[in-house]
């Protein structure tokens, strides 16, 4: 095809003789160029007024929803030596699974039987219980025994103070009785005397009456003797009646201490027995911590220890386990600002470090290799000036990627309402925050969904 010709000029008849004229007329390249810039002009104009999606950008990392999905540094509950590895990094385990073995170092716990040597205290001291209960039980009847011959000394002591009493009366009858002889015998000497002085009476009759007459003084000596005899007896009844409830008071004080004694030792028994089994409940709970192992199922990332016989303090991490199959989410922060605008179920587009994607962020319908999200969890309290806010997949668009992995790059952007171009280059030359009617539209697919947290999540940490 022959290409079109532009139209000849009819030259103006006025101007045809001057050359100088004809040099300073517009060339004809710039009438086109600023035809051009017209209809660039008016397209600029026109594009002004297409619709626009305002957004919050903001970068981040993938992390997990659930803590315990989130990568987990397996600590040594006691302090050890490493003895061996029972896996390598990369690997796969399950819950349950030995990782690392270790030894003692501590010299408390060197003694390989240990373990046996604390149960045999434990039983010694528990035989040692039984048989102090035995003793206790058998002074207990020691003192039921002497409370019970207390008694019956007392009733005996008793009737021996009673005896004696009643020798005592009947000595005492006994020695009037002698007295009465006496005085009756000192009248008949004295008559005797008297008829002897007068001649009625010979000297024979009158010593034989002095005779009697120092009998019956010696009769009443000796009954005064019983008597006092009786009432001595008497007086030592009530005093052996006296001592013997102090000298039982005394076995039963001393019982009564034995028997404390017994019991204390009992209580104090008890006591031991129970630290034994504390200390035995905790030594078979240590034995064991000696093989460290995966807390649940996942793949072993990093080993933070290296080699055999490397000592390992109390608490001390020595590998890191990632959990299988993690519960994904995209760690954002987002300015104090932007913060009001978010709202549990937004809708968020997130683009993948790795990733390929074309993304124009006013348009995310046009964009590629970008997915979709909501917001799950929006934090209450900012991080260095930020507020974290996690993402979860969105479950009624495309899924994630499977090659994701936690700790990789995210870069999303949370999805407002739809402004005119104009609107949004006049709102971001002034500063102003974005448009923000507080529910999510119905511009975009499914925004007035609300996603449910993972149960046991609130909506905010």
């Amino acid at each position: 095809m022959n290409p079109v010709k532009p139209p000849l000029e009819i030259p103006d008849p006025l101007t045809a003789g001057f050359r100088s004229y004809q040099r300073v007329q517009t060339p004809r390249t710039g009438r086109v160029l600023a035809r051009w810039l017209a209809v660039l002009g008016v397209l600029v104009v026109l594009a002004g007024f297409l619709p626009w999606t305002q957004n919050i950008r903001s970068y981040g990392k993938l992390t997990t929803l659930r803590p315990q999905d989130r990568p987990q540094n397996v600590p040594s509950t006691i302090a050890g030596r490493i003895a061996s590895w029972r896996v390598r990094e990369g690997q796969r385990v399950q819950q349950g699974d030995t990782l690392v073995v270790i030894t003692e170092i501590k010299e408390k716990y060197f003694d390989p039987q240990l373990l046996e040597r604390t149960r045999e205290q434990l039983e010694a001291k528990i035989s040692a219980l039984e048989q102090n209960e035995g003793k206790t039980a058998a002074l207990g009847n020691q003192q039921q025994a002497l409370r019970t011959g207390l008694a019956v000394s007392l009733s005996k002591a008793r009737n021996k103070v009673a005896q004696s009493r009643l020798k005592v009366s009947s000595e005492e009858a006994t020695l009037r009785a002698a007295e009465n002889d006496f005085a009756i015998a000192r009248e008949q000497l004295d008559r005797q005397e008297e008829l002897y002085r007068q001649g009625l009476k010979s000297l024979t009759e009158l010593e034989g009456r002095r005779l009697k007459f120092q009998q019956s003084r010696a009769k009443l000596q000796e009954e005064q003797n019983t008597l006092d005899q009786a009432r001595q007896e008497q007086t030592n009844a009530g005093l052996e009646l006296a001592s013997l409830q102090a000298e039982y008071q005394d076995k039963l004080a001393k019982s009564e201490s034995d028997r404390r004694s017994a019991v204390a030792y009992q209580f104090d028994s008890e006591g031991q027995i129970a630290k034994l089994r504390n200390e035995l409940a905790n030594l078979s709970i240590r034995a064991g911590y000696y093989a460290i192992r995966a807390p649940q199922d996942g793949y072993v990332v990093r080993a933070l220890k290296q080699g055999i016989g490397e000592m390992v303090k109390e608490g001390e991490a020595v590998v890191t386990v990632l959990p299988i199959a993690p519960e994904l989410a995209a760690e954002l922060y987002v300015q104090p600002m932007d913060i009001p605008l978010l709202s549990v179920g937004r809708e968020v587009r997130l683009q993948f470090d790795g990733w390929p994607a074309l993304v124009f962020s006013g348009w995310p319908g046009s964009s590629f290799g970008t997915f979709g999200g909501r917001v799950a969890v929006i934090d209450n309290v900012d991080s260095q000036g930020q507020y974290r806010v996690l993402v979860t997949p969105d479950p009624d668009l495309e899924p994630w990627p499977a090659p994701l992995r936690v700790g990789s790059g995210v870069y999303g952007w949370a999805l407002l309402d739809d402004v005119p171009i104009w609107f949004e280059l006049w709102r971001q030359l002034n500063g102003f925050p974005p448009n923000f009617e507080g529910v999510p539209t119905s511009a975009h697919q499914n925004k007035d969904k609300v996603v449910k947290p993972a149960a046991g999540q609130d909506d905010a940490y």
